[in-house]
Order: C-alpha cells, then sequence, then structure tokens
C-alpha cells in the first residue's frame, strides 16, 4: 500500500477505537488534537513496545497534556500495550482509563497527569536521571498544549534544557491556538531563543511530522510544533 493508503487505513482503525470510548468530560478537541502526531510517534519514531515497557533503554513518552486522553489510549490499544476491551468502560468506576492517565494502571504510560504545566519540568529531571545512570541512548519525548506553555513551571524548564545541552529531549507542543499569551515570532521562536532546535509543521501531515521527529540536533534539545486546526 502507498503511505497515504496506510495512513488513512491506520487513521480509521484509530477513529474506530475512539469512538468506543463514551461518557462525560471526553475533551474531544484535546484529543483529536494529538491523534496523528501520537500515532507517527508510537508507530515510527519511539523505540519502545509492549515486551520492553520495563527496559531501562526504552524511549520514554510522557503525556503531559492529559485532559481528553482518548487519542492516546487509542494509540496504547492499537499497539498493543492495552487490551482494546478496556477502551468501552473509558472513565468509569472500575476501569483503569481514567479521564487523565495513571501509570500505575495502564501499561506503558510513564508518568500520570492532570494539572498542566508538569510534563516538561518532569522530561527534564528524567533525561537528567538517565544521564546520571550512564543511560546516553534513550530518548525522552513529552507531549504538551500551546495553553499550557503559559505555565510558569514550562517556562524554566525551558530555559533551562536549553543551555544544558539536553540532546536527548524531545518536546511535541499541539499548537490548537488555544494560548492566552501566545510568543512573538510564533511557539518555535521561544524555544530557539532558548538554545533550542525547533520547527513547526502541520499536525496533520505525517510524513512532515516523521521528518521533524527524526531530525538531527546535536547537543540541543529538539522542539517540534504542531499546527493544528484551532479548538473550537
Amino acid at each position: 500500500m502507498t503511505n497515504t493508503t496506510t495512513h488513512t487505513t491506520a487513521l480509521a482503525r484509530l477513529e474506530r477505537l475512539m469512538a468506543l470510548m463514551t461518557g462525560d468530560e471526553k475533551h474531544s478537541p484535546a484529543a483529536t488534537s494529538t491523534l496523528d502526531a501520537l500515532w507517527v510517534l508510537y508507530d515510527r519514531v519511539l523505540r519502545v513496545a509492549p515486551d520492553t515497557v520495563d527496559d531501562p533503554e526504552r524511549d520514554r513518552f510522557l503525556l503531559s497534556k492529559g485532559h481528553g486522553p482518548m487519542a492516546y489510549y487509542a494509540v496504547l490499544a492499537a499497539r498493543g500495550f492495552v487490551p482494546e476491551e478496556w477502551l468501552p468502560g473509558f472513565g468509569s468506576y472500575d476501569s483503569p482509563l481514567g479521564h487523565h492517565p495513571d501509570r500505575t494502571l495502564v501499561p506503558g504510560v510513564e508518568i500520570g497527569s492532570g494539572s498542566l504545566g508538569h510534563g516538561l519540568p518532569l522530561a527534564v529531571g528524567t533525561v537528567l536521571g538517565l544521564r546520571a545512570q550512564g543511560l546516553a541512548d534513550p530518548r525522552v519525548w513529552v507531549l504538551i498544549g500551546d495553553a499550557e506553555l503559559d505555565e510558569g513551571s514550562n517556562h524554566e524548564a525551558l530555559a533551562y534544557a536549553g543551555p544544558a545541552g539536553l540532546e536527548q529531549l524531545h518536546t511535541l507542543v499541539i499548537d490548537n491556538s488555544s494560548a492566552t499569551y501566545g510568543w512573538p515570532g510564533g511557539i518555535a521562536s521561544r524555544f530557539e531563543a532558548a538554545g533550542w532546535s525547533a520547527e513547526t509543521v502541520d499536525g496533520r501531515d505525517h510524513g512532515a511530522l516523521y521528518a521533524a521527529f527524526t531530525a538531527p540536533h546535536p547537543g540541543r534539545p529538539r522542539a517540534v510544533v504542531a499546527r493544528v486546526e484551532p479548538k473550537n
């Protein structure tokens, strides 16, 4: 099959998996904004699988944008981390799939996320922890929303990571025009000013996402800003 056909088939499957999750507090726009980027990461970039979730050499993925995790759960199910049978129970009392992911309940989840602004600082700490253990190969990815960049905790982490040369750190920003303040010159320029390698791409273009995710950035952390349609 061509790449276009493959992508269409994959997204159709993911949309079917997302449709299994019903109930209140779905935060559907927040979920669908991340779907393409998450799929490209898990399908083509991240070096982690259901049988390597405890391997010290695995890549780490941290979901900071933890509200509306339906796309995340759908991708985890599609890749075999969680059974598809869990999805219809999303958000119910006895389901492991809560309205925010819980690392103690969901295989493959690295952090519990809820309050926005925590993921990037945790990712910085994760990279420093890997360095302290002499683990130079695992890459750390964190997905944040553009509105999270209004948080001071993210500003501090962003300002530290560039000068510290945290090459293992990768930040994926989903930009659906939710930020209150924005940044002169765009989000990518904010990272670049702090010493990061940064690029803005179409958040629905799988080829562009993959190229941006895998671009070399020696000695610097990497930020990919994925632009999607504005949140309704």
